[in-house]
């Protein structure tokens, strides 16, 4: 990232992390399960012209772990990436009416992918999915090129969305919560506490960023507050339950190679550059 971009990056995301874009956002969040086209669409939208604010995205290619229904997928295109997609079930991606032509099928924990192989490594709410949180973190790192950047947000155990559709009862434990959904609807939430949902926290994951020498840690922020929000990250506690949902940008550290990037090319089940 040029000193230019990060300089006219940082105003840029300043104008975009407005109130009423965090309105927007929460309205709708609350249509989520009734309306999930409009959700997901506004939120992979805003998640583009968010990593928009730190790298330019025209002629990246981006790696999306947790692609899930492939929402992603059309706005990352749209701004100029080369876009691949990656979930543990690839006919998820159908949902979003995408082909799964540049997609992949595998783990978070081990991504399928060069060491070194792409530019933007993106992950949006997947990481408290994972029962090793950090070894996921550890693959972005290792598929990320040298000066290439890092995007991860989670909704922290903490949030008042923690629970997931288990919220808020899961301040009061989460097999007390996961009890509660089963009584009142008669099945088992989608995200079962400890074997698709795991507590992860802020502080937790801050401590990996700061403590691991291959990544530069550019930016932790509430990823849907406005841009006045933000002192919330800085207080520990606080930051757990008021960030509601973390973002961390990171920059794979090491000598940054000269040139675009080469053409994106699927073979073996593996991502070749």
């Amino acid at each position: 990232m040029s000193a230019a971009h990060d300089g006219t990056g940082r105003a840029a995301r300043r104008r975009f992390a407005t109130l009423g874009r965090s309105v927007a956002l929460f309205r709708a969040f609350l249509v989520e399960q009734s309306d999930p086209d409009h959700f997901y669409g506004l939120l992979a939208q805003d998640s583009v012209r968010q990593v928009s604010g730190y790298v330019p995205l025209a002629g990246r290619t981006v790696l999306d772990v947790g692609g899930g229904p492939g929402y992603f997928a059309a706005a990352f295109r749209a701004a100029g990436a080369r876009y691949v997609g990656l979930d543990p079930d690839v006919g998820d991606f159908s949902a979003a009416g995408d082909s799964v032509a540049g997609m992949l099928r595998g783990s978070g924990t081990a991504l399928p992918v060069r060491s070194g192989g792409v530019d933007v490594t993106f992950s949006s709410n997947v990481l408290e999915h994972v029962a090793e949180p950090t070894r996921m973190l550890d693959e972005m790192v290792r598929v990320t090129r040298p000066g290439g950047v890092l995007f991860v947000s989670f909704t922290p155990w903490l949030s008042p969305w923690g629970g997931h559709e288990t919220a808020p009862w899961h301040y009061l434990g989460g097999d007390r919560a996961r009890r509660r959904y089963e009584r009142r609807n008669g099945r088992p939430p989608k995200n079962r506490f400890r074997e698709t949902l795991h507590p992860t926290s802020i502080a937790q994951t801050l401590r990996w960023a700061r403590g691991n020498p291959e990544v530069e840690l550019l930016d932790a922020l509430p990823r849907y507050h406005p841009w006045w929000g933000r002192w919330v990250i800085r207080i520990p506690g606080v930051r757990e339950v008021a960030s509601w949902n973390l973002l961390l940008v990171l920059r794979r550290t090491g000598a940054e190679p000269g040139g675009a990037a080469e053409k994106t090319e699927l073979a073996g089940g593996r991502v070749a550059m």
